[in-house]
């Protein structure tokens, strides 16, 4: 475990500052809960959008059993949220102005007599309470004293083919409580899981990628197979390694010394100390100091069949090799999660928060912004505010299914990427050139056609749509402020004339054709286990990709955390030429494409090959064009970037 390190800063109140902060409510601050006639405070979004009247199949059961977390608000919550963006904001006085874990507890966090009251109130109510913790009580009972406690009557639903339980009515809280509960989760049993985002199947067993392949881009070009956009294109690359890609994003000589940077993902691999240092070693990366590569873990694992958990181990070590490549003299702290639930990986948030595990923390998972409940969403921003009041900021990848029509039948967001309180992170294709020059991006979006039988022609070109980088437009999250005046109308305003949060934030490599080679023990289908190296890609690299480029910048700051970035982000974006790549779908003008030759069996040549040809720059109906776009966001880390930092 590292020693957790607080940010002090002298002077400072937030009685002082309150009277600074103006337009909150920007970033979603939540108002005050309003009691009814019957003297509750109602706890919006507990009552699912999919439990309507005609799903509903009768009343629950009085003696089915409930397990549920009760979320505390905290002492000040609009005030946490005042203070959240004022340290955020590069043009306010208190910026960078950050609280220690204990000077944030003793503001914002529960007061002893909240928790008091919650658990009198749980237990009067016939719940039993199994535990608590800084940010929640966790009970059960059954379903006759859950209804009580929550003023809710608990019914069936049918759902996605399967029957289940959620409240018919918005579950309350006692108005004598003064507000201490933020948020309840598990009145309704719908699953509430999260997934890594890449874009191969989950690695359970290996998974080899075939040649012919590029070096860098370009270097091997596919003479032999049909033409694309009128020219034989390039080989994908074997996978890009770290010295590619800190040329690519400006790393130049900032290697995140003393810089702390957290991973959470689901499960733990157990080979991941052991491929770590063979990867380093094989690519020319850093060795690993004594005690630099660390792991918290729970204390047992639940729903590994459920949740895959073996897959979970390629996710975790695609982060920690890609930080590492990037970043190679940053500590690197792993924090996995019981398992791919959403209440257990919000535990794995607040084990950073809690004991200030590292100032940067990359996340490469998430859901469907439909699948979010709003108190869910209230229980992950609260613990995002929590750290930005410290100095940590959170990096969430968009996702891999572009605007997830194809996936899921309707055009939609990830969560939590689409959080005015996290910076969502993009995907790019990027092309390095001999020398590690940078030539150029696209967004990352793949149409897929297949080599005919005469070897002639590719089929359909340029074919189906296969993956691309989640981008688009909030359904439910107000615009923030930092977004304001240069995300444009026609994407803030596409579903509300108010406005709404846009994701992406940022961008970096994701395209798994112009993607990052990883090393990891996997299972051999004849038995055994053994290291490979394969090509990987999806948000699920470019998110540790820019955590490691911020572990860069905040180096390049003299170490002083950077925090929640957004607003310097954008407001860099404003100000300054030359610190972003601007990102386009066809950047030369002449289409773009790579072809590629695979395992049939993604292992050997004993079954065969599949050729194919992938045009990039095709993200289903997103757009990477000049300026802020909803695949790349403000774009991709320029050669000025890292040195950005070093001037603020």
């Amino acid at each position: 475990m590292r020693s957790t390190r607080a940010i002090r800063r002298a002077g400072m109140s937030l009685a002082a500052t309150l009277p600074l902060l103006a337009g909150t409510l920007a970033l979603g601050i939540p108002a005050a809960h309003a009691a009814d006639a019957q003297g509750r405070h109602k706890l919006a979004g507990t009552r699912p959008v999919w439990a309507t009247a005609q799903a509903d199949k009768g009343a629950t059961p009085d003696s089915s059993q409930v397990s549920a977390r009760v979320y505390f608000a905290g002492r000040d919550a609009t005030g946490l949220a005042a203070y959240a963006k004022a340290v955020s904001d590069p043009t306010s006085a208190v910026y960078g102005k950050y609280l220690t874990t204990e000077q944030v507890q003793q503001r914002f966090g529960a007061s002893p007599a909240q928790v008091a009251a919650v658990k009198a109130w749980l237990k009067a109510s016939g719940l039993t309470v199994t535990g608590v913790t800084a940010h929640y009580v966790t009970v059960t009972g059954d379903v006759a004293a859950a209804e009580k406690a929550f003023g809710t009557q608990l019914h069936n639903y049918a759902k996605d083919g399967r029957t289940y339980r959620a409240p018919a009515v918005t579950a309350s809280a006692p108005a004598s409580l003064n507000g201490a509960v933020l948020a309840v989760t598990g009145l309704d049993n719908a699953p509430h899981t999260a997934t890594h985002d890449d874009t191969l199947p989950p690695p359970e067993t290996v998974f080899r990628t075939a040649g012919p392949f590029s070096t860098y881009y370009g270097s091997n070009v596919s003479a032999s197979l049909p033409t694309a956009y009128g020219a034989h294109v390039p080989y994908a690359v074997e996978g890009y390694t770290g010295k590619q890609l800190r040329a690519a994003y400006g790393a130049g000589s900032w290697t995140g010394k003393k810089v702390r940077v957290a991973i959470t993902d689901a499960y733990a691999s157990p080979y991941i100390a052991r491929d770590a240092a063979t990867y380093a070693a094989k690519h020319g990366d850093a060795a690993y100091r004594g005690g630099q590569l660390k792991q918290v873990l729970p204390t047992k694992y639940t729903h590994v069949k459920d949740c895959g958990a073996a897959g979970w181990y390629g996710e975790e070590t695609l982060d920690v090799e890609a930080v590492h490549a990037v970043a190679p003299g940053a500590d690197i702290t792993y924090v996995g999660s019981a398992s791919c639930n959403d209440d257990d990986l919000l535990d794995s948030l607040a084990k950073v928060v809690d004991k200030h595990l590292a100032d940067i923390v990359s996340n490469s998972w998430g859901g469907t912004e439909a699948d979010q409940t709003p108190e869910l969403a209230a229980a992950y921003d609260q613990v995002f505010k929590l750290g930005a009041v410290q100095g940590i900021g959170y990096y969430f990848s968009s996702g891999d299914d572009g605007d997830e029509v194809v996936n899921t039948g309707r055009k939609q967001v990830d969560t939590p990427a689409d959080s005015a309180w996290v910076t969502a992170v993009g995907g790019t294709s990027l092309a390095v050139g001999r020398g590690d020059t940078y030539l150029w991006e696209t967004g990352w979006g793949t149409e897929k056609a297949a080599l005919s039988a005469d070897r002639k022609s590719w089929v359909n070109f340029p074919g189906a749509y296969t993956s691309g980088a989640g981008g688009g437009t909030s359904a439910t999250v107000a615009q923030p402020d930092y977004q304001q005046g240069l995300v444009p109308d026609y994407l803030a305003k596409a579903n509300s004339d108010k406005g709404n949060r846009v994701v992406p934030d940022i961008a970096a490599i994701a395209d798994p054709n112009t993607g990052f080679k990883v090393g990891q023990t996997q299972s051999l289908p004849t038995g055994g286990t053994a290291y490979s190296e394969y090509r990987i890609g999806g948000t699920s690299l470019a998110a540790p990709v820019i955590a490691a480029v911020q572990a860069l910048a905040q180096e390049a700051r003299g170490g002083t955390p950077i925090g929640f970035a957004n607003p310097a982000i954008y407001g860099t974006f404003a100000s300054h030429a030359g610190v972003y790549h601007d990102v386009t779908d066809n950047p030369t003008g002449f289409g773009l494409a790579v072809a590629r030759r695979d395992f049939a069996n993604g292992f050997d040549a004993s079954q065969g090959f599949l050729m194919s040809v992938r045009s990039l720059g095709k993200d289903s109906s997103l757009q990477a064009v000049r300026g802020y776009d909803d695949v790349t966001g403000v774009g991709s880390p320029a050669s000025g970037y890292v040195e950005s930092y070093s001037h603020n």
